[in-house]
Protein backbone atom coordinates (compact mmCIF):
# COMPACT_ATOMS: atom_id res chain seq x y z
CA UNK A 1 0.00 0.00 0.00
CA UNK A 2 2.81 1.91 0.62
CA UNK A 3 6.28 2.08 -0.23
CA UNK A 4 7.69 5.02 2.00
CA UNK A 5 9.72 4.77 5.00
CA UNK A 6 7.72 5.93 8.45
CA UNK A 7 8.36 9.18 10.47
CA UNK A 8 8.24 9.10 14.48
CA UNK A 9 4.00 9.40 14.83
CA UNK A 10 2.66 6.85 15.73
CA UNK A 11 -0.78 6.16 14.59
CA UNK A 12 -2.11 5.71 18.44
CA UNK A 13 -1.35 9.79 18.71
CA UNK A 14 -3.86 10.69 15.83
CA UNK A 15 -7.08 10.15 18.39
CA UNK A 16 -8.31 7.72 15.89
CA UNK A 17 -11.71 5.98 16.41
CA UNK A 18 -10.96 2.21 17.70
CA UNK A 19 -12.56 1.02 14.62
CA UNK A 20 -10.73 2.93 12.41
CA UNK A 21 -7.22 1.93 14.20
CA UNK A 22 -8.29 -1.60 14.03
CA UNK A 23 -7.96 -1.36 10.04
CA UNK A 24 -4.47 0.27 10.75
CA UNK A 25 -3.08 -2.44 12.70
CA UNK A 26 -4.85 -5.34 9.85
CA UNK A 27 -2.63 -3.48 7.32
CA UNK A 28 0.60 -4.03 9.35
CA UNK A 29 1.22 0.15 10.17
CA UNK A 30 2.67 1.56 13.04
CA UNK A 31 3.76 4.56 12.10
CA UNK A 32 2.65 7.54 9.72
CA UNK A 33 4.46 8.26 6.64
CA UNK A 34 5.62 12.25 6.32
CA UNK A 35 2.24 12.97 3.74
CA UNK A 36 0.21 11.16 6.75
CA UNK A 37 2.25 12.79 9.69
CA UNK A 38 1.40 16.29 8.00
CA UNK A 39 -2.15 15.66 6.53
CA UNK A 40 -4.22 13.77 9.24
CA UNK A 41 -4.06 16.15 12.51
CA UNK A 42 -5.60 18.60 10.08
CA UNK A 43 -8.08 16.51 8.32
CA UNK A 44 -8.94 14.65 11.29
CA UNK A 45 -9.32 18.32 13.19
CA UNK A 46 -12.15 19.58 9.85
CA UNK A 47 -9.75 21.21 8.16
CA UNK A 48 -9.80 20.68 4.10
CA UNK A 49 -6.28 19.33 2.69
CA UNK A 50 -4.35 19.77 -0.66
CA UNK A 51 -1.65 17.37 -0.23
CA UNK A 52 0.77 16.86 -2.54
CA UNK A 53 3.35 13.50 -2.20
CA UNK A 54 5.05 11.29 -5.11
CA UNK A 55 3.05 7.96 -5.98
CA UNK A 56 3.64 5.51 -3.12
CA UNK A 57 3.81 7.43 -0.08
CA UNK A 58 0.81 7.02 2.20
CA UNK A 59 -1.84 9.54 0.33
CA UNK A 60 -4.23 6.46 -0.44
CA UNK A 61 -3.90 5.26 3.68
CA UNK A 62 -4.28 9.22 4.26
CA UNK A 63 -7.76 10.23 2.83
CA UNK A 64 -9.24 6.77 3.86
CA UNK A 65 -8.33 7.27 7.45
CA UNK A 66 -9.33 10.45 7.17
CA UNK A 67 -12.64 9.82 5.48
CA UNK A 68 -13.90 6.82 8.04
CA UNK A 69 -12.95 9.01 10.82
CA UNK A 70 -15.41 12.07 9.76
CA UNK A 71 -18.80 9.22 8.80
CA UNK A 72 -17.86 7.12 12.35
CA UNK A 73 -18.07 11.14 14.28
CA UNK A 74 -20.41 12.56 12.05
CA UNK A 75 -24.19 11.86 11.56
CA UNK A 76 -25.71 11.80 8.00
CA UNK A 77 -27.13 14.89 6.69
CA UNK A 78 -29.96 13.09 5.00
CA UNK A 79 -30.85 9.86 4.28
CA UNK A 80 -29.87 7.78 0.94
CA UNK A 81 -26.60 8.19 -1.78
CA UNK A 82 -23.40 8.26 -0.44
CA UNK A 83 -21.96 10.66 2.49
CA UNK A 84 -17.96 10.11 1.20
CA UNK A 85 -17.37 10.23 -2.92
CA UNK A 86 -13.50 9.97 -3.65
CA UNK A 87 -12.46 10.68 -7.52
CA UNK A 88 -9.88 8.87 -9.09
CA UNK A 89 -8.68 9.23 -12.78
CA UNK A 90 -7.94 5.78 -14.20
CA UNK A 91 -9.90 2.46 -13.62
CA UNK A 92 -6.89 0.54 -12.17
CA UNK A 93 -6.31 3.16 -9.32
CA UNK A 94 -9.85 3.02 -8.32
CA UNK A 95 -9.47 -0.78 -7.87
CA UNK A 96 -6.58 -0.09 -5.69
CA UNK A 97 -8.26 2.34 -3.28
CA UNK A 98 -11.07 0.38 -2.99
CA UNK A 99 -9.06 -2.64 -2.40
CA UNK A 100 -6.93 -0.84 0.38
CA UNK A 101 -10.76 0.75 1.34
CA UNK A 102 -11.70 -2.51 2.21
CA UNK A 103 -8.98 -3.59 4.71
CA UNK A 104 -8.74 -0.65 6.36
CA UNK A 105 -12.53 0.01 6.83
CA UNK A 106 -13.04 -3.95 7.70
CA UNK A 107 -13.84 -2.95 11.25
CA UNK A 108 -16.18 0.21 11.04
CA UNK A 109 -19.51 -1.04 9.38
CA UNK A 110 -19.24 1.44 6.75
CA UNK A 111 -20.44 -0.01 3.03
CA UNK A 112 -17.89 0.14 0.05
CA UNK A 113 -18.83 0.98 -3.34
CA UNK A 114 -16.64 1.11 -6.73
CA UNK A 115 -18.12 2.46 -10.24
CA UNK A 116 -15.95 2.60 -12.80
CA UNK A 117 -16.52 1.90 -16.88
CA UNK A 118 -16.03 -1.18 -19.23
CA UNK A 119 -17.45 -3.95 -17.01
CA UNK A 120 -20.97 -4.44 -14.49
CA UNK A 121 -22.88 -1.98 -15.55
CA UNK A 122 -26.19 -3.57 -13.84
CA UNK A 123 -24.24 -4.85 -11.38
CA UNK A 124 -22.92 -1.79 -10.11
CA UNK A 125 -26.42 -0.06 -10.56
CA UNK A 126 -27.81 -2.40 -8.10
CA UNK A 127 -24.96 -1.63 -6.03
CA UNK A 128 -25.55 2.06 -6.16
CA UNK A 129 -29.25 1.34 -5.86
CA UNK A 130 -28.97 -0.61 -2.62
CA UNK A 131 -26.97 2.34 -1.05
CA UNK A 132 -23.73 2.79 -0.08
CA UNK A 133 -21.23 4.76 2.46
CA UNK A 134 -17.78 5.76 0.51
CA UNK A 135 -18.25 5.65 -3.23
CA UNK A 136 -14.97 5.04 -5.17
CA UNK A 137 -15.02 5.35 -9.10
CA UNK A 138 -13.90 7.23 -12.30
CA UNK A 139 -15.59 10.78 -13.08
CA UNK A 140 -17.15 9.01 -16.55
CA UNK A 141 -19.47 6.12 -14.89
CA UNK A 142 -20.48 8.22 -12.26
CA UNK A 143 -21.91 10.80 -13.98
CA UNK A 144 -24.18 8.54 -16.34
CA UNK A 145 -25.18 7.11 -13.17
CA UNK A 146 -25.98 10.41 -12.09
CA UNK A 147 -27.99 11.50 -14.88
CA UNK A 148 -30.05 8.65 -14.79
CA UNK A 149 -30.70 9.67 -11.39
CA UNK A 150 -29.26 6.15 -9.69
CA UNK A 151 -28.16 8.04 -6.72
CA UNK A 152 -27.20 11.98 -6.06
CA UNK A 153 -24.42 13.86 -4.35
CA UNK A 154 -26.69 15.60 -1.66
CA UNK A 155 -25.59 14.15 1.04
CA UNK A 156 -21.53 13.68 0.63
CA UNK A 157 -19.83 14.77 3.80
CA UNK A 158 -16.57 13.97 2.62
CA UNK A 159 -14.88 14.80 -1.18
CA UNK A 160 -11.62 12.96 -2.11
CA UNK A 161 -9.53 13.40 -5.42
CA UNK A 162 -6.87 11.86 -5.94
CA UNK A 163 -4.26 12.40 -8.85
CA UNK A 164 -5.51 15.72 -9.17
CA UNK A 165 -2.86 16.59 -11.75
CA UNK A 166 -3.91 13.75 -13.58
CA UNK A 167 -6.94 14.95 -14.24
CA UNK A 168 -6.32 17.51 -15.65
CA UNK A 169 -4.05 15.59 -18.39
CA UNK A 170 -6.65 12.93 -19.20
CA UNK A 171 -9.35 16.10 -20.07
CA UNK A 172 -11.33 14.82 -17.04
CA UNK A 173 -11.65 18.25 -15.44
CA UNK A 174 -15.26 19.65 -17.04
CA UNK A 175 -16.82 16.03 -15.48
CA UNK A 176 -14.49 17.16 -12.15
CA UNK A 177 -16.17 20.28 -11.61
CA UNK A 178 -19.45 19.30 -13.01
CA UNK A 179 -19.55 16.48 -9.89
CA UNK A 180 -18.14 19.14 -7.09
CA UNK A 181 -20.89 21.58 -8.59
CA UNK A 182 -23.83 18.91 -7.30
CA UNK A 183 -22.64 18.31 -3.61
CA UNK A 184 -22.81 20.31 -0.78
CA UNK A 185 -20.60 23.98 -0.70
CA UNK A 186 -17.89 23.84 0.35
CA UNK A 187 -18.32 25.00 3.77
CA UNK A 188 -20.94 22.07 4.47
CA UNK A 189 -18.30 18.85 3.34
CA UNK A 190 -14.51 18.56 4.47
CA UNK A 191 -12.60 18.35 0.76
CA UNK A 192 -9.69 16.31 0.37
CA UNK A 193 -6.74 16.60 -2.68
CA UNK A 194 -4.16 14.84 -3.05
CA UNK A 195 -1.62 15.33 -6.05
CA UNK A 196 1.88 14.04 -7.24
CA UNK A 197 2.27 18.23 -8.21
CA UNK A 198 0.27 21.39 -6.93
CA UNK A 199 0.60 23.21 -9.88
CA UNK A 200 -1.01 26.41 -10.39
CA UNK A 201 -4.10 25.17 -12.12
CA UNK A 202 -4.35 22.38 -9.39
CA UNK A 203 -4.42 25.14 -6.78
CA UNK A 204 -6.76 27.08 -8.71
CA UNK A 205 -9.20 24.08 -8.51
CA UNK A 206 -8.68 23.44 -4.76
CA UNK A 207 -9.66 26.91 -3.85
CA UNK A 208 -12.42 27.32 -5.96
CA UNK A 209 -13.94 24.32 -4.96
CA UNK A 210 -13.09 23.63 -1.09
CA UNK A 211 -13.22 25.51 1.91
CA UNK A 212 -9.93 27.53 1.97
CA UNK A 213 -7.30 24.61 1.92
CA UNK A 214 -4.31 23.80 4.04
CA UNK A 215 -1.59 23.25 0.97
CA UNK A 216 0.75 20.45 2.30
CA UNK A 217 4.21 19.96 0.21
CA UNK A 218 6.24 16.80 0.68
CA UNK A 219 8.75 17.14 -1.32
CA UNK A 220 11.42 14.16 -1.59
CA UNK A 221 15.19 14.80 -1.35
CA UNK A 222 15.48 13.34 -4.82
CA UNK A 223 12.80 13.35 -7.43
CA UNK A 224 13.93 10.01 -8.73
CA UNK A 225 14.80 7.13 -5.59
CA UNK A 226 18.78 6.44 -5.00
CA UNK A 227 18.14 2.72 -5.41
CA UNK A 228 17.00 2.90 -9.14
CA UNK A 229 19.71 2.42 -11.15
CA UNK A 230 19.46 4.72 -14.47
CA UNK A 231 20.87 4.11 -17.77
CA UNK A 232 20.26 5.58 -21.22
CA UNK A 233 20.90 4.22 -24.79
CA UNK A 234 20.98 6.45 -27.72
CA UNK A 235 19.37 4.20 -30.38
CA UNK A 236 18.38 4.33 -33.90
CA UNK A 237 14.73 3.32 -34.44
CA UNK A 238 15.77 0.00 -35.97
CA UNK A 239 18.17 -0.72 -32.87
CA UNK A 240 15.55 -0.24 -30.62
CA UNK A 241 14.15 -4.17 -30.72
CA UNK A 242 17.09 -6.27 -30.99
CA UNK A 243 18.18 -3.79 -27.97
CA UNK A 244 15.61 -4.74 -25.79
CA UNK A 245 15.49 -8.00 -26.76
CA UNK A 246 19.40 -8.44 -26.23
CA UNK A 247 19.20 -6.63 -22.50
CA UNK A 248 16.32 -8.52 -21.32
CA UNK A 249 18.36 -12.05 -22.31
CA UNK A 250 21.34 -11.17 -20.65
CA UNK A 251 19.92 -9.05 -17.46
CA UNK A 252 17.22 -12.24 -17.30
CA UNK A 253 14.21 -9.61 -15.63
CA UNK A 254 12.24 -11.48 -12.77
CA UNK A 255 9.72 -9.22 -13.67
CA UNK A 256 9.82 -6.60 -16.24
CA UNK A 257 7.29 -3.23 -17.16
CA UNK A 258 7.89 -2.20 -20.61
CA UNK A 259 6.47 1.48 -21.08
CA UNK A 260 5.18 2.61 -24.97
CA UNK A 261 3.69 5.63 -25.87
CA UNK A 262 1.21 4.13 -28.06
CA UNK A 263 -1.25 1.27 -28.21
CA UNK A 264 -0.11 -0.15 -31.55
CA UNK A 265 3.62 0.10 -30.40
CA UNK A 266 2.94 -1.64 -27.51
CA UNK A 267 1.37 -4.69 -29.09
CA UNK A 268 4.00 -4.75 -32.39
CA UNK A 269 7.14 -4.89 -29.41
CA UNK A 270 4.98 -7.62 -27.83
CA UNK A 271 4.61 -9.51 -30.74
CA UNK A 272 8.23 -8.85 -31.82
CA UNK A 273 9.25 -10.35 -28.29
CA UNK A 274 7.49 -13.17 -28.47
CA UNK A 275 8.77 -14.26 -32.03
CA UNK A 276 12.09 -13.93 -30.03
CA UNK A 277 11.44 -16.37 -27.06
CA UNK A 278 10.44 -13.43 -24.71
CA UNK A 279 6.77 -14.05 -23.25
CA UNK A 280 5.23 -11.30 -21.85
CA UNK A 281 1.43 -9.60 -22.26
CA UNK A 282 0.07 -5.79 -23.63
CA UNK A 283 -1.82 -3.53 -21.36
CA UNK A 284 -3.22 -0.45 -22.92
CA UNK A 285 -6.75 1.25 -23.13
CA UNK A 286 -7.85 -0.97 -25.71
CA UNK A 287 -7.89 -3.65 -23.54
CA UNK A 288 -11.20 -4.37 -22.13
CA UNK A 289 -11.89 -4.10 -18.47
CA UNK A 290 -11.95 -7.55 -17.27
CA UNK A 291 -8.91 -8.60 -19.21
CA UNK A 292 -6.62 -5.84 -18.17
CA UNK A 293 -7.69 -7.06 -14.41
CA UNK A 294 -6.54 -10.81 -15.36
CA UNK A 295 -3.37 -9.15 -16.98
CA UNK A 296 -2.60 -7.55 -13.93
CA UNK A 297 -3.29 -10.23 -11.02
CA UNK A 298 -1.63 -12.52 -13.36
CA UNK A 299 1.69 -10.46 -13.15
CA UNK A 300 2.01 -9.75 -10.14
CA UNK A 301 1.01 -14.04 -9.15
CA UNK A 302 4.43 -13.80 -11.46
CA UNK A 303 2.94 -16.55 -14.38
CA UNK A 304 4.18 -13.80 -17.21
CA UNK A 305 7.73 -11.94 -16.41
CA UNK A 306 7.13 -8.79 -19.08
CA UNK A 307 4.33 -6.43 -19.35
CA UNK A 308 4.61 -4.27 -22.25
CA UNK A 309 1.99 -1.02 -21.22
CA UNK A 310 1.01 2.69 -21.99
CA UNK A 311 1.17 5.38 -19.31
CA UNK A 312 -2.05 3.25 -18.00
CA UNK A 313 0.38 1.15 -15.84
CA UNK A 314 2.38 4.33 -14.57
CA UNK A 315 0.41 5.62 -11.89
CA UNK A 316 -1.37 4.09 -8.73
CA UNK A 317 -0.87 0.75 -9.25
CA UNK A 318 1.13 -1.28 -6.33
CA UNK A 319 3.34 -4.47 -8.58
CA UNK A 320 5.84 -5.63 -6.41
CA UNK A 321 8.90 -7.14 -6.68
CA UNK A 322 9.68 -5.38 -10.97
CA UNK A 323 13.14 -5.56 -11.12
CA UNK A 324 13.39 -3.76 -14.75
CA UNK A 325 11.31 -0.96 -16.14
CA UNK A 326 12.29 -0.24 -20.14
CA UNK A 327 11.98 2.84 -21.32
CA UNK A 328 11.08 1.59 -25.17
CA UNK A 329 9.59 5.47 -26.04
CA UNK A 330 10.85 7.88 -23.88
CA UNK A 331 7.61 10.22 -22.08
CA UNK A 332 7.10 13.36 -23.84
CA UNK A 333 6.15 14.30 -20.12
CA UNK A 334 9.51 14.27 -17.56
CA UNK A 335 6.80 13.62 -14.49
CA UNK A 336 5.78 10.77 -16.58
CA UNK A 337 9.56 9.47 -16.62
CA UNK A 338 9.58 9.44 -12.66
CA UNK A 339 6.19 7.59 -12.14
CA UNK A 340 7.51 4.95 -14.73
CA UNK A 341 10.87 4.62 -12.98
CA UNK A 342 8.72 4.37 -9.66
CA UNK A 343 7.39 0.94 -10.50
CA UNK A 344 10.50 -0.64 -9.22
CA UNK A 345 13.12 -0.16 -6.41
CA UNK A 346 9.81 -0.75 -4.31
CA UNK A 347 9.04 -1.25 -0.67
CA UNK A 348 13.33 -0.52 -0.63
CA UNK A 349 14.17 -2.94 -3.08
CA UNK A 350 17.16 -1.59 -5.79
CA UNK A 351 15.57 -2.10 -9.55
CA UNK A 352 17.12 -0.80 -12.74
CA UNK A 353 15.47 1.48 -15.23
CA UNK A 354 16.84 1.35 -18.96
CA UNK A 355 15.91 4.27 -21.17
CA UNK A 356 15.88 4.42 -25.07
CA UNK A 357 16.72 7.81 -26.68
CA UNK A 358 15.99 6.69 -30.14
CA UNK A 359 15.36 9.55 -33.20
CA UNK A 360 11.68 10.35 -32.67
CA UNK A 361 11.87 11.43 -28.65
CA UNK A 362 15.44 12.28 -27.91
CA UNK A 363 14.32 15.41 -27.67
CA UNK A 364 12.63 14.81 -24.33
CA UNK A 365 15.52 13.38 -22.59
CA UNK A 366 16.95 17.33 -21.91
CA UNK A 367 13.38 18.44 -19.99
CA UNK A 368 13.46 14.85 -17.61
CA UNK A 369 17.56 15.06 -16.79
CA UNK A 370 16.67 19.02 -15.94
CA UNK A 371 13.37 17.53 -13.68
CA UNK A 372 15.20 14.73 -11.87
CA UNK A 373 18.41 16.83 -11.26
CA UNK A 374 20.84 14.86 -12.58
CA UNK A 375 22.05 13.55 -16.12
CA UNK A 376 21.12 9.57 -16.85
CA UNK A 377 24.51 7.37 -17.52
CA UNK A 378 24.99 6.62 -20.79
CA UNK A 379 25.45 2.94 -22.16
CA UNK A 380 27.37 1.74 -25.37
CA UNK A 381 26.17 -0.14 -27.50
CA UNK A 382 28.29 -3.12 -29.12
CA UNK A 383 27.57 -5.44 -31.81
CA UNK A 384 25.99 -8.40 -29.52
CA UNK A 385 23.74 -6.34 -28.35
CA UNK A 386 22.31 -6.24 -31.65
CA UNK A 387 21.14 -9.62 -32.84
CA UNK A 388 19.23 -10.74 -35.43
CA UNK A 389 16.10 -11.21 -34.78
CA UNK A 390 12.85 -13.50 -35.88
CA UNK A 391 10.09 -12.15 -37.52
CA UNK A 392 6.84 -12.31 -36.11
CA UNK A 393 4.24 -14.50 -37.53
CA UNK A 394 2.03 -11.96 -38.61
CA UNK A 395 4.41 -9.68 -40.12
CA UNK A 396 6.64 -6.36 -38.34
CA UNK A 397 5.69 -3.26 -37.90
CA UNK A 398 8.17 -0.96 -40.14
CA UNK A 399 8.20 1.75 -37.73
CA UNK A 400 9.66 -0.76 -35.40
CA UNK A 401 11.25 -3.48 -37.41
CA UNK A 402 14.79 -4.08 -37.92
CA UNK A 403 16.45 -2.62 -41.20
CA UNK A 404 16.95 -5.88 -42.33
CA UNK A 405 13.48 -7.46 -41.60
CA UNK A 406 11.60 -4.62 -43.25
CA UNK A 407 9.45 -4.80 -46.67
CA UNK A 408 10.90 -3.85 -50.20
CA UNK A 409 9.18 -0.65 -52.26
CA UNK A 410 7.39 -1.47 -54.59
CA UNK A 411 9.07 -1.13 -58.05
CA UNK A 412 6.44 1.70 -59.25
CA UNK A 413 8.01 3.67 -56.81
CA UNK A 414 11.71 2.88 -57.50
CA UNK A 415 11.67 6.86 -58.90
CA UNK A 416 10.95 8.37 -55.55
CA UNK A 417 12.13 7.68 -51.60
CA UNK A 418 9.76 5.58 -50.05
CA UNK A 419 11.01 5.46 -46.53
CA UNK A 420 8.67 4.17 -43.48
CA UNK A 421 5.79 6.17 -42.27
CA UNK A 422 6.24 8.09 -38.93
CA UNK A 423 4.24 6.47 -36.03
CA UNK A 424 3.14 9.78 -35.86
CA UNK A 425 2.08 10.54 -39.08
CA UNK A 426 -2.13 10.54 -39.59
CA UNK A 427 -2.27 11.29 -43.04
CA UNK A 428 -4.66 9.12 -45.03
CA UNK A 429 -3.46 7.40 -48.18
CA UNK A 430 -4.60 9.10 -51.06
CA UNK A 431 -5.93 7.56 -54.34
CA UNK A 432 -5.10 8.25 -57.22
CA UNK A 433 -7.64 8.74 -60.06
CA UNK A 434 -7.55 7.22 -63.30
CA UNK A 435 -7.29 8.82 -66.26
CA UNK A 436 -10.08 8.24 -68.33
CA UNK A 437 -10.24 6.65 -71.86
CA UNK A 438 -10.92 9.27 -74.52
CA UNK A 439 -14.19 8.41 -76.42
CA UNK A 440 -13.67 8.38 -80.21
CA UNK A 441 -15.51 11.25 -82.09
CA UNK A 442 -17.99 8.82 -83.86
CA UNK A 443 -19.24 7.21 -80.71
CA UNK A 444 -22.30 8.64 -79.21
CA UNK A 445 -21.36 10.88 -76.17
CA UNK A 446 -22.48 9.69 -72.80
CA UNK A 447 -25.74 11.40 -71.65
CA UNK A 448 -24.86 13.67 -68.55
CA UNK A 449 -25.49 12.38 -65.48
CA UNK A 450 -26.08 14.77 -61.94
CA UNK A 451 -22.31 14.59 -60.83
CA UNK A 452 -21.15 15.37 -63.89
CA UNK A 453 -18.65 18.34 -63.93
CA UNK A 454 -17.47 20.68 -66.77
CA UNK A 455 -14.01 19.89 -67.86
CA UNK A 456 -10.81 21.64 -66.19
CA UNK A 457 -7.95 22.21 -67.54
CA UNK A 458 -4.61 20.33 -67.11
CA UNK A 459 -3.42 21.34 -63.67
CA UNK A 460 0.20 21.40 -62.57
CA UNK A 461 1.39 18.31 -60.01
CA UNK A 462 1.90 20.51 -57.00
CA UNK A 463 -1.78 21.86 -57.32
CA UNK A 464 -3.23 18.80 -58.26
CA UNK A 465 -2.68 16.94 -54.99
CA UNK A 466 -4.82 17.25 -52.60
CA UNK A 467 -4.00 18.42 -49.26
CA UNK A 468 -4.09 15.90 -46.22
CA UNK A 469 -6.88 16.15 -43.81
CA UNK A 470 -5.84 17.33 -40.29
CA UNK A 471 -6.68 14.32 -37.61
CA UNK A 472 -9.69 14.12 -36.31
CA UNK A 473 -9.35 14.71 -32.37
CA UNK A 474 -11.46 13.57 -29.33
Amino acid sequence: MTDCYPTGTPFTSLSLMPEVLAGVRAAGFEHCTPIQAAALPLALSGHDVAGQAQTGTGKTAAFLLAVFQRLLTTPPTRAGGPRALILAPTRELAIQIHRDAELLGATTGLRMGLVYGGIGYDTQRRMLEEGVDVLIGTPGRLIDYLKQRVFDLKGVQVMVLDEADRMFDLGFIRDIRFLLRRMPPPAERLGLLFSATLSYRVIELAYEHMNNPELIRIEPERVAADNVQQLVYYTANEEKLPLLVALMRGGAPKRALVFINTKGGAERVQSWLGANGLTGAVLSGDVPQARRQQLLAEFQEGRFPILVATDVAARGLHIPAVSHVFNFDLPQDAEDYVHRIGRTARAGASGEAISFACEEYAFSLADIEAYIGHKIPVGRITADLLPVLNRPARGPSRAHAPAGDRPRARARGAGRPQGPRSPRDTRPQTRHRETPVPTPASAPAPAPTADARPPQAAEPAAVRRKAPEKPAIG
